[in-house]
């Protein structure tokens, strides 16, 4: 618990080393994201393969799932820009 603290102490007396923990987990969001989308595109392209005439339907659905994915990409990716050159 102690080192806990001191790590806390270290990190508010220096708020650079908070901006780049932040950094991190913004990579890990994009990650995810990425991993995400091709889960996404995987099972779409395994549902066209078994029910070939909903095609349009869930090549619609992919379509709007991907990019509602893209976009925490691209939020966790302009955050991650902000706090490293603005924080």
């Amino acid at each position: 618990m102690e080192l806990l603290t001191n790590l806390v102490n270290v990190l508010a007396s220096d708020p650079t080393g908070m901006v780049y923990i932040g950094i991190g987990l913004m990579a890990i969001a994009l990650a995810g994201s990425g991993v995400m989308e091709g889960a996404i595109c995987m099972k779409t392209v395994e549902s066209m393969a078994r029910n070939p005439e909903m095609y349009s339907k869930l090549r619609t659905s992919m379509i709007i799932g991907c990019a509602l994915t893209e976009t925490t990409a691209i939020y966790a990716l302009v955050i991650a820009i902000l706090m490293l050159f603005v924080g």
